[in-house]
């Protein structure tokens, strides 16, 4: 009998119980929900509770912190796409008077405007939002520790900013914009500003007793774009296909992708994992998996979103206590567990559709120098090029509808690719960003610039 791909094994349901189990014991967390994503709907969902008077489960609110910043990115993304704005944009074009208008869209998503990790004044996540009424109360009289593009620093007060952008360009407050253009077009029903009950309670739990403190739980006012949301592990597993896939309703395929693609690195000293950082996105190597997803605290809260787009697997975790299960590692076990125990099933081979003569030409072996390479021609209608052996530079390429390509991804990412072409039409070589591929490594009469010693190739008796 065949498993349905929908349901995962009985050993796996296991291996993931055990795993949040452990998490929520050894990380002494009131509660511990979880949720596991695959073939684009959620397959699992556990818990672990020990307080709070009910059972969680995939319908109870958790407040989720920083993961609000990739929400508030997707805002600023639909912006650009409508061309609104463009990222390059320095701030200041869109949301004059800040004082920290120099600094590009682009730099405040991928927190390289050098601005200061924490809003000045009283501990932000622990006060009411109305301390901070306005942006200057939020950057403060001194908010560049850091000059702009030069390094990743994150930065809190930079996603104020671009909550304080998406205000300006749509003319409503951003709860109303996430509301109207995110959460409901994705039945993120049980997503909020606010906590709607059923929802967790947050706790302290003291480091050297079994005992617990209840959480302030406040209204970051100005901050909110930063850490504001509530959510629950069945919208997020929802929120993890819509930033794995896109949704033509909110933000493309091509976009998020983009979100997804490393913008910035960390600082050295916060490197694990060969980290880094898109646009609203966090990106990490482990186990040799590539993931991305975005983390999240607050006083009473933990919360990860992790996902494995290769291996089509996502992982929610969250937990009501300030600190304790390091919940993104527990995340990352959750995606590791079920890409191992019962690897993604690859989609059938398909022909293409229609086959463009003028793009066949293209396909087989090409030389950069010595270097060889291949160039195939896919069913999705996109081209790879990558090295015949070894490691080197590879990229996918998209048509652009005029026999040119266009980069999409590594070194060769927004570069044009196109074939030049003789006088009686046949391919001579590809010109990639002025890179010449050819034929023949470095073949007679080759279009290579500096030009090919008319002796050709030689033997070592020829020196």
């Amino acid at each position: 009998m065949t498993t349905s791909q929908e349901e995962l094994l009985p050993s796996t349901r296991r291996a993931l119980l055990h795993c949040i189990a452990v998490a929520q014991a050894e990380g002494r967390a009131p509660s511990l929900v979880a949720a596991v994503v695959r073939d684009g709907r959620a397959v699992w969902h556990g818990s672990r509770t020990s307080v709070d008077g009910h059972g969680p489960d995939e319908s109870v609110q958790y407040r989720i912190g920083s993961i609000t910043k990739t929400f508030t990115a997707v805002l600023v993304l639909r912006l650009r796409d409508e061309g609104l704005l463009d990222l390059g944009d320095p701030l200041e074009k869109h949301l004059p008077g800040t004082g920290a208008g120099e600094v590009t869209i682009a730099e405040l998503l991928a927190h390289t405007a050098g601005l200061a990790a924490e809003s000045p004044g009283p501990w932000w996540e622990r006060t009411p939002g109305s301390l901070r009424p306005e942006l200057s109360d939020v950057l403060g009289e001194q908010p560049f520790p850091h000059p702009s593009g030069r390094r990743f620093h994150y930065s809190n007060p930079g996603y104020t900013l671009l909550g304080a952008l998406v205000e300006r360009l749509r003319g409503a407050a951003w709860e109303d914009v996430l509301r109207r253009e995110v959460l409901e077009p994705l039945d993120l029903n049980r997503t909020s500003t606010r906590p709607q009950a059923p929802h967790a309670g947050g706790w302290a739990v003291h480091p050297w007793a079994d005992a617990m403190l209840p959480e302030p739980s406040e209204d970051l006012g100005r901050m909110a774009p930063a850490g504001q949301l509530w959510s629950t592990t069945a919208d997020l597993a929802r929120f993890a296909v819509f930033l794995a896939q896109g949704d033509d309703r909110v933000l493309s395929d091509r976009s998020v992708r983009e979100m997804r693609t490393p913008a910035a690195p960390p600082e050295a000293a916060d490197v694990v994992d060969r980290a880094a950082y898109g646009l609203g996105m966090q990106i990490q190597h482990r186990d040799g998996r590539l993931l991305v997803g975005h983390g999240g605290s607050l006083p009473g809260f933990l919360a990860s979103l992790m996902i494995s787009v290769e291996d089509d697997v996502a992982a929610v975790v969250l937990a009501n206590c300030t600190s304790g299960p390091l919940v993104s590692l527990v995340a990352a076990d959750l995606v590791r567990i079920v890409a191992e125990a019962e690897p993604r099933i690859p989609e059938p081979w398909r022909p293409m559709h229609e086959v463009d003569a003028a793009e066949l030409e293209l396909a087989g072996q090409w030389y950069w120098g010595t270097h060889a390479f291949a160039l195939r021609l896919t069913a999705d209608g996109l081209a790879s090029l990558e090295p015949l052996s070894g490691k080197g530079r590879r990229s996918r390429f998209r048509p652009n509808g005029d026999g040119t390509w266009t980069g999409l991804e590594g070194y060769y990412a927004g570069e044009l690719l196109k074939a030049v072409r003789r006088p009686d039409g046949i391919v001579d070589h590809l010109d990639l960003g002025s890179f010449v591929f050819t034929r023949q490594p470095y073949g007679e009469g080759a279009a290579v610039p500096g030009g090919v010693d008319p002796d050709g190739w030689r033997g070592s008796g020829s020196f």
